[in-house]
């Protein structure tokens, strides 16, 4: 029995029935299961039913159909993966066949119990031991437990490193894992991994639909469960929690606790690119190279901006790497043959005789292109400033892609927020943009 035709069979026992967000959360399960995938995160907000789905009845029906598998559940507290432990042995006491996932006789434990076929599921609290465990699925649910915890950055390196030495250790070979979770913080547990990019699918799910790209097909501003909390009682929910906690909590989009410089609600999004009478690629370079001691290494970025004919500057497009000096040239020779001669390129030089040998360097690569080359002055914050009032006017539009929403979330979190590489690159393009001499140049034969 597929798991969706399970979890409706134990649903409908107690009146309730999988909604269009539990569907979507089945599937990525079964996917999981089935080894479409094996790390899967799942982020959705308080009160959406995510964890009886994925650490009830999930468990239950993986052990079912697998009574020899071993199973590790995580939460935050062991009394926590007691209480879906004491769920998931229910449903297999009720469920299980002889000889299958029948429960081991002398087994009583709540939380950690051995079906008679060998297998077995094993709650641990986060930080809790797990010497000698090995398991075929791991299940994280909420490991973060408090506003507290999250802002503290002992509290996150230490469940960082519980889960790389303790937990993730304990996977067998061709093992799954799944991180269930409310985002707390832009450093929580999943924006370390998602940032660590190791194949993680992920499955994002708001409180409130933000776009018309909602996996859910939603219209921007449709709530997830309507049937549950519609759009008027969120809206109430949000005024009493404030900005910060609902942006992580209800929207799973955690951001620094800092006034924003820019308004990216004012910042519109364009279908098409305009004319534009000129045309920039500024880049920021990142001063470290990716593998050295730098757990989160700066990104070297490229930002296209265009002046409309209309006055407007638009983002055309961006382009992010992680890469060595020689990749990182490569990068920007490549892009600029892509963009066109027509397009400036802006590049920063840092100070003393190391930089002028890297600016000249680059600039004898990207020989037949216009290359402005100039030292960051002022402070990050005085840099921002101009860009930010073309913001803040409405006079700042970006070009749909898939880079847009990246780009928009660190203009929101800036100057409180992980990364500025992007923002500083548009800082360079918008000054650039008002140096250099325009000519009317046709977008069509230079999109990328």
């Amino acid at each position: 029995m597929t798991l969706l035709a399970w979890s409706r069979d134990v649903l409908r026992e107690r009146g309730f029935a999988p909604a269009a967000h539990h569907r979507m959360l089945i599937a990525a399960l079964a996917d999981l299961a089935h080894r479409r995938c094996d790390r899967l995160l799942v982020a959705m907000p308080p009160g959406s039913a995510k964890s009886t789905y994925a650490s009830v009845l999930f468990p239950a029906w993986f052990l079912l159909r697998r009574p020899r598998a071993r199973v590790i559940a995580a939460c935050h507290t062991e009394q926590l993966a007691a209480h879906f432990g004491r769920q998931v042995r229910g449903l297999l006491a009720a469920a299980a066949e002889p000889g299958g996932a029948a429960l081991a006789r002398d087994e009583r434990a709540a939380a950690r119990f051995a079906t008679a076929a060998g297998g077995g599921y094993f709650g641990v609290g986060v930080r809790g031991p797990l010497a000698g465990r090995r398991a075929d699925l791991i299940v994280i649910d909420d490991p973060v437990r408090s506003w507290a915890e999250a802002d503290s950055a002992a509290a996150r390196d230490a469940l960082w490193d519980w889960y790389r030495a303790d937990l993730a250790t304990r996977l067998a070979p061709g093992g799954r894992i799944a991180l269930v979770m409310t985002r707390w913080h832009e450093d929580d547990l999943a924006g370390r991994l998602l940032a660590a990019g190791e194949g993680w699918r992920g499955l994002i799910l708001p409180a409130l639909a933000e776009d018309a790209d909602d996996p859910l097909g939603r219209a921007p501003g449709g709530p997830l469960w309507p049937a549950q909390e519609d759009r008027a009682a969120l809206d109430r929910r949000r005024a009493t929690i404030g900005p910060r906690a609902w942006a992580a909590l209800y929207q799973q989009r955690p951001r620094a606790d800092a006034e924003a410089m820019f308004a990216t609600g004012r910042i519109a999004v364009l279908e098409a690119p305009p004319a534009c009478r000129r045309v920039v690629r500024a880049w920021d370079l990142a001063a470290t190279a990716p593998g050295g001691a730098a757990r989160d290494p700066d990104w070297t970025v490229g930002v296209k901006l265009g002046r409309a004919e209309t006055g407007e500057t638009v983002v055309l497009d961006v382009v992010r790497l992680r890469a060595g000096p020689g990749e990182v040239a490569e990068a920007i020779v490549q892009t600029a043959k892509l963009d066109g001669r027509g397009v400036t390129v802006g590049l920063p030089q840092d100070p003393g005789q190391a930089g002028k040998q890297q600016v000249a360097w680059l600039t004898g690569l990207l020989g037949g292109f216009r290359v402005i080359a100039s030292p960051e002055t002022g402070a990050k914050l005085t840099r921002a400033g101009p860009v930010a009032a073309c913001v803040e006017a409405g006079r700042l539009a970006v070009l749909r892609g898939a880079w847009a929403r990246g780009f928009l979330d660190e203009l929101r979190d800036f100057p409180a927020g992980r990364k500025d590489d992007q923002v500083d690159a548009l800082a360079r393009g918008f000054a650039l943009l008002a140096e250099t001499p325009g000519r009317r140049i046709s977008l069509a034969f230079m999109e990328r």
